[in-house]
């Protein structure tokens, strides 16, 4: 028999303004750890040296993550020009040089050819898997990967600054799946003149802002508190991006055991995706039609 998980059934989410030197594993461990929840997951890995917003996922919000993860996202990042890293960050060794520095038109010019659906190659320092390892721990034994391109939308890049010669401060937002280390090395590569990124902040993800997130230190402090759950945000906020439907009473009896329920809808279409909500409450993530709520998620709340 598999053992139960011990902890809370509390749900909703804790948006937290991560702090570098941490990976985004320990961040949800520690916030489970914090507020005594059985389960909790996150909206998008963060690597260890990046700061910026981390969504937190507790109990029934972890069934939305998908949509958290689907949405857009801002970065603000710093590139170092001259140098190429083997991790494509400021912590891997550098594996070459050049001496070449590009004007700001030059650099603003780049940037037209990163902006929409392109096509990048993840880091060889990445999580992807190859051949069921992850990429980072074959880099880690020297290997040199073949590691595929993968489609990313990116919908603005932006130059913000250029305090020196040799660094540019770049804006980005962009769909699921982008990796700004990659973003900074194939930049210095059309540039000419090499690039790695020297510090990576994600500004908000989707509904979730790094500027009204709770500190890493202050999880700490107000861990097993009831002031640190006054920082939890609604389940629902995970599904900003999907249009709101109201279930009738039956509607939602019937949601709550996986059928189609009746739903009051304004204005979509046949197979939209939707959630519906009775009295103010999540019941269910689904397809609308017709009239009916088909869900694909139920909320027990």
């Amino acid at each position: 028999m598999a053992r139960r998980r011990k902890g809370r059934d509390i749900s909703g989410w804790l948006v937290v303004d991560k702090p570098a030197g941490l990976t985004s594993n320990a961040v949800v461990n520690k916030v489970r750890w914090a507020l005594d929840a059985k389960k909790a997951g996150h909206a998008g890995t963060l690597d260890p040296e990046a700061t910026g917003t981390l969504a937190v996922a507790l109990g029934e919000a972890t069934k939305t993550v998908p949509f958290v993860t689907d949405a857009l996202k801002a970065y603000d990042f710093t590139v170092t020009l001259g140098a190429a890293t083997n991790t494509d960050d400021a912590e891997g060794e550098v594996i070459a040089t050049s001496d070449l520095r590009p004007s700001d038109d030059e650099i603003k010019e780049a940037l037209h050819a990163f902006v929409g659906d392109i096509s990048q190659v993840p880091p060889q320092f990445s999580a992807v898997k190859i051949d069921g390892e992850r990429a980072y721990k074959r880099a880690r034994d020297g290997e040199e990967m073949e590691i595929a391109a993968r489609p990313l939308f990116v919908e603005s890049l932006l130059l913000l600054d250029r305090p020196d010669a040799d660094h540019i401060r770049l804006e980005m937002v962009c769909g699921k799946g982008g990796y700004v280390r990659s973003i900074a090395r194939d930049l210095g590569r059309a540039l000419g003149c090499l690039g790695h990124v020297h510090h990576l902040r994600r500004t908000w993800s989707g509904p979730f802002e790094a500027a009204k997130g709770i500190s890493f230190a202050q999880i700490e402090e107000m861990a097993r508190t009831p002031e640190l759950e006054q920082f939890l945000l609604p389940l629902q906020l995970g599904l900003a991006d999907l249009p709101e439907v109201r279930a009738t009473a039956e509607g939602a009896a019937r949601l709550r055991h996986g059928n189609p329920g009746m739903v009051i809808a304004q204005g979509l279409d046949y197979g939209e995706d939707c959630w519906a909500s009775f009295e103010g409450q999540p019941v269910a993530v689904g397809s609308y039609r017709g009239g009916e709520l088909h869900p694909s998620r139920v909320f027990n709340l």
